[in-house]
């Protein structure tokens, strides 16, 4: 048993090296021509620029972040300082290598185009992948080595309070990546896409359009570095919550009624997660070893056979892995802890299957094969009006199989958490349901190598029409670049589920630090902090959408400015550039500057209701926690199925690319810009963010 986190240690280790075998063989691939690599050196060196950039802004938050947990009366002082510390450098060093791998992977896809899909998608997934298994090793690797540091070695006081930190920390960088990135790319997106393709008459990705280089920029830093950040946390988050609350459920602080009655050898219950972890790994490092680009195949199938193995496989090593953790773990009076194991496997297993349903969900909301997607095409034939009624109508009927399936995730993981102890306590069920998180988000590898590849097929995209490639070259990408819009809302999908579940096992555990039995709707805080909560995320999603809706008017003038101060550059003159540093610049600033007043309240809010009343702060989490979830889902979904309809009428369907139809859907994807890859993504970062800075901060409430 106490080998465990060793056995996590090794799964991450192999998973990181398992990264570096496929950054190495993405880098030994072709660039392709000279103007290839100089358009690939321009993207790499904007993202990288800007990165830099926000972790130096970033970093000032995270060390008032670290003086803050040493001088407030929080348990685990001053070890809490440092786990914090160590889940935001790991979460930066996630996104930085992500980051540096996917901008040398576009390129390389681009080129590999050339010879067709097959050879392009498993380059595209590689790249991808690199992201993918550097956030799922070093994630496990700092929960395994923050349970070793703090609980075994050391065995300091509020041990798991301290882990508790460490979600934090990551938490903290995921927030702000996710909102920075997500104002970046959409400032460029929708400046350049409403000035080139609707004013201009210019195609997509058109090296004549001055936000061309910064919307090529802005899909790395958006959805690598961010949805790289977002998962991690994700990640971090689902493994230490149920670590948490079963440390809490054996500390006694709570009512006897709701109290685990075993005193033996429970360490097997706080293991378990990490273990979880740990083979849902080496599933995943199977899983992507398997995926390969063929001929004749079609390339949904291609990118997905590797999650399904994972999968797969995940189910198998949970059955196993539980009877073997558990079989001779006993209670103090001699009896089994876990009396069936097989219940906890399925807990695991109704998770892993309720992320698959959620993804499945997007999926179908968001795909240019299924009817949602074509009845927002169709609605193109009469105007941008009908187009953004029928995507919002859409978005907002998706919160429903969403929401039906993580209730029945919920309470079938509930019941099988009591079914596995032999009772059916309160407590005791909501371990359950923290496990099912963990099922969500075991091949997180898999997963983020999925979602990674898409921008990375966007911007091979990009790069073959600015280096003026053939036509058909650009077919091949379009063809990866539909796909990738729809893997991106399948790992949404993803996140926001387990985001949900997460933050319900991080509440338990506040409530029960906190000491709140029962949140009483009569008492006036608690309603007060209820309203104050479901308030929250959409003032959120306002101030990120506002952010995005003033970068991208700075965009739009200087794209005008542009094309009518030099000359020659909308009519294509031999040798006359745009000035793309000055967009990229832009967004740049945009990003950084707005990010800061939307990221700081996720932490502020809490903390300051917190300090005056703390039922008011469970009442605010419950709200938050509720509207979020249901407009992350609505708001991802809208913006990705508004995407793919644009993308539908451009391969030809309603008269295609330059007809009203097209215009009128363009105008929708702008719309669903800002809705997709900055507010709705960032909303489970913000629900997490809330809940775990409650969890971290009550002692010093009460």
């Amino acid at each position: 048993m106490t080998a465990v986190p060793y056995f996590a240690l090794v799964a991450s280790a192999l998973a990181l090296l398992l990264a570096y075998y496929f950054a190495k063989t993405v880098l030994k691939a072709d660039e392709g021509t000279d103007l290839m690599k100089e358009i690939g050196q321009a993207i790499r060196e904007g993202a990288m620029a800007f990165l830099r950039r926000e972790y130096q802004w970033v970093s000032a938050f995270v060390a008032l972040m670290f003086v803050l947990l040493l001088i407030v009366p929080i348990e685990g002082r001053p070890s809490a300082s440092f786990a914090y510390l160590m889940g935001a450098v790991l979460s930066s060093i996630a996104g930085f290598v992500g980051m540096r791998i996917a901008t040398a992977a576009n390129t390389r896809t681009a080129n590999a185009a050339r010879e067709g899909a097959a050879q392009a998608l498993p380059l595209a997934f590689k790249g991808g992948a690199v992201m993918g298994f550097t956030v799922a090793g070093l994630a496990l690797l700092g929960i395994s080595f923050n349970y070793l540091l703090w609980v075994t070695w050391l065995g300091v006081d509020s041990a798991f309070q301290v882990v508790a930190a460490f979600g934090l920390g990551a938490s903290s960088i995921a927030l702000f990546a996710r909102i920075g990135g997500g104002i970046y790319t959409k400032a460029a997106d929708v400046g350049g896409d409403l000035v080139g393709k609707v004013e201009a008459g210019i195609p997509e990705d058109d090296p004549r359009n001055p936000a061309t280089i910064a919307d090529a920029v802005g899909d790395n830093v958006g959805d690598v570095a961010g949805m790289g950040a977002d998962l991690f946390e994700s990640y971090a988050g689902s493994v230490v919550a149920p670590i948490v609350l079963v440390s809490l459920l054996l500390s006694g602080v709570f009512i006897e009624g709701d109290k685990l009655q075993v005193f033996g050898d429970y360490e097997s219950l706080l293991m378990y997660p990490i273990l979880i972890g740990a083979l849902g790994m080496i599933a995943s490092i199977v899983g992507a070893l398997l995926t390969r680009g063929k001929e004749g195949q079609s390339l949904s199938t291609q990118l997905h056979t590797g999650q399904y193995i994972a999968m797969g496989l995940t189910v198998i090593f949970t059955i196993l892995g539980t009877q073997w953790l558990f079989g001779g773990a006993s209670a103090a009076d001699g009896s089994d802890i876990v009396q069936k194991p097989i219940f906890l496997s399925l807990t695991i297993i109704v998770g892993l299957l309720g992320g698959w349903g959620i993804g499945f969900v997007s999926e179908y909301f968001t795909s240019e094969h299924y009817k949602p997607v074509k009845g927002i095409a169709a609605q193109s034939d009469t105007g941008a009006a009908t187009v953004t009624i029928e995507g919002i109508a859409q978005g907002k009927l998706s919160t429903l199989p969403s929401v039906v399936l993580v209730v029945t995730m919920i309470g079938l993981s509930y019941w099988l958490g009591g079914a596995a102890f032999g009772e059916a306590g309160d407590a005791i069920g909501l371990y359950g349901v923290s496990l099912a998180a963990i099922g969500m988000l075991a091949v997180t590898g898999v997963i983020v190598a999925v979602d990674a590849y898409g921008p990375i097929a966007d911007n091979a995209g990009g790069i073959a029409e600015m280096a003026e490639l053939p036509p058909e070259v650009r077919e091949v990408t379009d063809s990866l670049d539909a796909l990738g819009n729809t893997t991106a809302a399948v790992a949404k999908g993803f996140a926001v589920g387990s985001a949900a579940v997460t933050a319900l096992a991080l509440f338990k555990s506040f409530s029960l630090t906190a000491g709140i039995s029962v949140l009483d709707i009569n008492d006036t805080a608690v309603t007060i902090g209820l309203f104050l909560g479901a308030m929250t995320p959409f003032i959120f999603a306002a101030m990120t959408m506002s952010s995005v809706g003033r970068a991208a008017q700075a965009m739009i003038v200087e794209v005008r400015r542009q094309f009518a101060e030099i000359p020659g550059l909308r009519e294509g003159q031999a040798g006359v550039k745009p000035d793309s540093r000055r967009c990229v610049d832009i967004s740049t600033q945009a990003a950084l500057r707005e990010m800061l007043l939307p990221g700081g309240l996720a932490i502020v809010l809490p903390l300051a209701i917190g300090f005056i009343d703390v039922n008011a702060l469970g009442g605010f989490l419950a709200g938050a926690v509720v509207t979020g979830f249901l407009l992350a889902i609505y708001m991802a979904n809208s913006g990705g199925a508004w995407d793919n309809a644009k993308k539908y009428i451009e391969a030809g369907a309603h008269g295609g690319k330059g007809t009203d139809a097209h215009a009128a859907a363009v105008v929708g994807d702008t719309i669903g810009d800002p809705f997709k890859d900055t507010s709705g993504p960032a909303m489970n970062i913000l629900i997490k963010v809330m809940t775990i800075v409650s969890l971290v901060f009550v002692p010093a409430f009460i």
